[in-house]
């Protein structure tokens, strides 16, 4: 990490910079050091914003934190350790709804500022806790016209013929020809109203941001060419189709949306700029036929290093295939492991661009 540039994560309207941190993997038996290490890691700073939110009591002060079920146990910590410490640290009493639930966590005590202090703790639990959790949505722009999925399912038969015998490479890797997409960003979406708030998010960007990078018309694409996630073409696990686009139009489209939803908190932001790219062979696909594995997630303890392939002779021979054109007229927010009536992954919400 750069110690002139460190993270910052944004908790609604307040700002926090994340110092840095040995990243292990955390199971159950270790969470309780694990929110610890968390809390400590930020400083907490009040600020007149936060005091705005706490409400006076006949017995002191409250106030609410909305946050989905899901993550109720990144504030509880193991065996209720997490909260016990926060309430005793604040002066406070946590109220957590039962497991499955939904509601508010409340938080009383007889000091403002021992209230606002376990606010913002939680919030950084909270949003940790979400980072720590797999996706459940993503942002994505659909390539599963007719024209593209002939063109990759002969992709597909022609590297399967005459790339028989190299390391790895076998029909389970291959993308489902349905499923072909560019992914924007990851969504973790525990509830029904942040699905909600996703979709709404979408739209509204659509009518006040995109809008004025579509005046010019239709946004034609070209899907060409292939590349690859690593330096040797011998140890391949990614190999993608090139998006051109010559007016640089999807690119201000893409990094726009992971502005907006970077900002809502409910998308991490990787990179400075969305990687344009279609996946076309993914060796994770060995495990996860259904498609979905590409994209950040968690990494799971204990589990087994994926096996690359070679793409040395397919990169000779297939290097500038041409997948064809497409018009992108659709952004959709898609569900992890779940399918629509197409073939697509089902939408949780989508926007027009045409």
């Amino acid at each position: 990490m750069d110690i002139l540039r460190p993270e910052i994560i944004k908790i609604g309207k307040r700002c926090y910079r994340k110092n840095p941190v040995l990243h292990t993997d955390v199971n159950a038996a270790e969470e309780e050091d694990f929110t610890e290490r968390i809390i400590s890691d930020y400083n907490d700073e009040i600020c007149a914003l936060d005091q705005s939110n706490v409400e006076e009591t006949s017995d002191g002060f409250r106030t609410l934190v909305k946050a989905p079920s899901a993550l109720f146990k990144f504030v509880i910590g193991r065996q209720g350790e997490s909260k016990k410490r926060l309430e005793t640290e604040t002066r406070t009493k946590i109220k957590i709804p039962k497991q499955g639930q939904e509601g508010d966590i409340v938080i009383q005590g007889h000091e403002r500022m021992g209230v606002i202090s376990a606010k913002t703790r939680i919030e950084v639990l909270l949003d940790s806790g979400r980072q720590k959790t797999a996706f459940t949505h993503f942002v994505s722009v659909p390539f599963n016209t007719a024209e593209i999925m002939n063109a990759f399912t002969d992709f597909k038969n022609d590297v399967l013929r005459d790339c028989d015998g190299e390391r790895g490479v076998d029909a389970s890797i291959f993308q489902n020809a349905s499923k072909l997409h560019l992914t924007i960003g990851c969504l973790v979406l525990l509830n029904e109203e942040e699905v909600q708030r996703a979709t709404d998010m979408l739209q509204s960007t659509l009518e006040e941001v995109l809008r004025p990078i579509l005046k010019d018309g239709p946004l034609h694409i070209q899907l060409k060419g292939l590349e690859y996630m690593n330096d040797d073409p011998s140890e391949v696990d990614v190999l993608y189709a090139k998006v051109l686009d010559n007016t640089d139009r999807l690119q201000s489209i893409a990094d726009r949306l992971v502005d907006r939803f970077s900002t809502s908190g409910l998308m991490q932001r990787d990179y400075e700029r969305v990687k344009l790219h279609v996946t076309v062979m993914n060796t994770l696909f060995r495990k996860d036929p259904t498609g979905t594995t590409e994209a950040r997630q968690p990494r799971e303890k204990g589990r087994k290093e994926r096996e690359s392939f070679s793409a040395v002779q397919l990169l000779k021979k297939f290097g500038d295939y041409k997948f064809g054109s497409h018009t992108v007229d659709t952004v959709h927010i898609s569900q992890r492991h779940r399918t629509g009536p197409q073939g697509y992954y089902a939408c949780a919400g989508s926007i027009r661009l045409t």
